[in-house]
């Protein structure tokens, strides 16, 4: 497991299983029982605090990682790995987490 990865994971009801894409750093995996995630969805609402992902990073279709569902994943809920994000997206999760938590440093362009 990995920052930037998205995996399959097992949430508690009602969410129940869906994609998430981590964000705690990679060498944290190793020792943390739960780490830092976004709840991917396909309900798209074209806001700042998402970043659309899709078929490039592993998923089925066209969604988004809602960084206002922030939430800590038990690492054993994580299931299987689907993909990872680009570079590129890196810099678009960085500000979708500005506008989420309202940290205004992050989300100047």
């Amino acid at each position: 497991m990995k920052q930037y990865e998205v995996w399959w994971a097992d949430l508690p009801e009602p969410v129940g299983r869906r994609p998430v894409l981590l964000l705690s750093r990679s060498g944290s995996y190793a020792y943390l029982r739960s780490v830092l995630a976004v709840e991917i969805t396909t309900k798209i609402r074209a806001i700042p605090q998402e970043v659309v992902l899709g078929p490039r990073e592993g998923l089925p279709r066209r969604c988004v990682a809602n960084f206002d569902n922030l939430r800590a994943v038990p690492v054993s809920a994580l299931f299987e790995h689907i993909g990872r994000v680009s570079r590129t997206q890196v810099a678009e999760i960085k500000h979708a987490l500005g506008y989420a938590l309202g940290w205004i440093e992050l989300t100047a362009a």
